[in-house]
């Protein structure tokens, strides 16, 4: 097939928007699905593999590793040697992985399998956005990622209630099968309808690669591990430092390396460093206070793992329809008033849980909370990838979607481990009151860390500042030094 270089594709879009939006969105679903479908198989693995709570803990954990760790790296890789052919790596990687959960005997094969599919999703979730966000001219790309957004949410939605379906009308193996098809079938679409595109070019930056990978797995290692071995245990610990001092050395190197993986001068844009900082703090708050008010349905409410999923849909089914509004919301009156709603709204929703969650609250009585916490997510997932992808040249967009959401998970991990450990400073599982105890102070923090989220979205720029930026972003995307070669044919 014919190549198009930057020369002749046009100036704002590189790709066919209706092909990249189905092939992006579906393996966002397929991903985004992934990370929650198999927290209610976790009992029934526990029985079958003959393990104990640390092995199954494992399993969440090997894909929260790998996933967390190289979603850096993985953008990286993709801008240097071409963003749709390590999609379908990353696919193909993923889809095999999944077969080889799904065949797993023993837990050390699961974790195995598990690991593999976190590295498949760190190369996936952040080029779909880069893949489909090129796609897309600029007036129409938020409403294109609210879109994305919906995917993305009603995966979520999906997740629990997908993972005690399949469990109890099969078995546990059919909650990874279940990614087989869909994988197999999205590869074969994005060979042939996706386009090639890179990033900035240059050599890859192989010491930054290693320093920023190998030290987000000590501090992420260390989050995880923390609960279970103590903060202060010479594991954790040695773990923890041994990855700030690599993460700070692939800064100090960031700085005067000619060909950094991660340019520095992002951060110095303050749409991006904003974003980036309330990414981090939401996903800190909210997640991990979703975590423990899933174990409150079915510890003190007494649902059943399908039961607290479906009861969950009250929070998480408000993203599809939140989503695509403040996608395409952020289009018409820009991102800042959208997100202020979002982390307002989700700071409102954790305060009612923190007032009202007793050992005998209805589930009624929680409902409220959950809708205004859904929608508030909905909201934030909409906009953000406009905004961070508005704030940098085309060419970094694939670094930018990459370190965008290396914070959000990494918020993700540290506010379940750091939550879970002021639940367990205060309560315990024993007795319903207990677990109430536990809970309550945990939704606290969890509600300061969301305020101060909605409190550092005030400092995004408004829409006229914007609008200029991205225009700006727009000239640098036309000129010659900032436009790399795209090409259109298949693998």
């Amino acid at each position: 097939m014919a190549t198009v270089t930057a020369d002749t594709a046009p100036p704002d879009t590189i790709g066919r928007p209706g092909p990249t939006m189905a092939i992006t969105s579906l393996a966002a679903f397929m991903v985004s699905l992934d990370q929650l479908v198999v927290t209610t198989a976790l009992p029934t693995i526990r029985d079958e593999l003959h393990t104990d709570i640390t092995g199954v803990g494992w399993v969440v954990n090997a894909y929260t590793l790998t996933f967390a760790v190289l979603l850096l790296t993985a953008a990286a890789v993709a801008d240097r040697f071409g963003r749709r052919r390590l999609f379908c790596l990353g696919l193909a990687l993923f889809t095999a992985a999944s077969a080889a959960a799904a065949l797993s005997t023993g837990i050390g094969a699961l974790i195995a399998a598990r690991a593999l599919q976190g590295l498949g999703a760190a190369v996936v979730l952040p080029l779909t956005l880069t893949i489909l966000s090129a796609a897309f001219p600029p007036r129409k790309r938020g409403a294109a990622l609210g879109a994305w957004g919906a995917v993305a949410g009603l995966a979520v939605a999906c997740g629990p209630v997908v993972g005690g379906f399949l469990t109890d009308i099969a078995s546990w193996q059919w909650i990874f099968w279940i990614n087989v098809p869909i994988g197999v079938v999205l590869l074969a679409f994005a060979v042939r309808g996706l386009t090639e595109s890179h990033g900035a070019s240059g050599r890859l930056d192989l010491v930054g690669t290693a320093a920023i990978s190998l030290g987000l797995l000590g501090v992420v290692f260390a989050i995880v591990r923390g609960p279970d071995e103590g903060w202060a245990s010479a594991e954790v610990l040695a773990s923890g430092l041994a990855g700030l001092i690599l993460i700070a050395g692939f800064f100090a190197w960031e700085a005067r390396t000619a060909s950094p993986m991660l340019p520095l001068r992002l951060f110095g844009n303050r749409t991006f460093s904003v974003v980036n900082a309330l990414s981090l703090l939401m996903f800190f708050g909210m997640f991990g206070s979703i975590f423990l008010v899933t174990q409150y349905l079915q510890t003190v409410q007494g649902s059943s793992p399908l039961g607290a999923g479906v009861k969950m849909l009250s929070w998480t089914g408000m993203v599809l329809f939140a989503a695509p509004l403040g996608g395409a919301l952020s289009d018409k009156i820009g991102g800042r008033p959208i997100l202020l709603a979002a982390l307002g709204l989700q700071s409102l929703g954790l305060l009612w849980l923190a007032l009202f969650v007793e050992a005998d609250t209805s589930y009624a009585a929680l409902v409220p909370a959950f809708v205004c916490n859904g929608i508030g997510m909905g909201l934030y997932f909409g906009p953000t990838g406009n905004i961070v992808m508005g704030a940098v040249p085309r060419a970094e967009e694939g670094i930018a979607s990459g370190a965008n959401n290396a914070i959000r998970e990494l918020g993700g991990v540290l506010g379940v481990a750091v939550l879970t450990s002021v639940f367990a400073a205060y309560g315990s599982v024993d007795t319903d009151q207990r677990f109430a105890d536990g809970l309550v102070p945990a939704l606290w923090l969890g509600t300061a860390v969301v305020a101060a989220g909605a409190v550092t979205a005030a400092l995004l720029p408004g829409k006229r500042a914007a609008d200029l930026a991205a225009e700006a972003a727009a000239a640098e995307r036309t000129a010659p030094s900032a436009a790399p070669a795209a090409e259109h044919s298949a693998v």
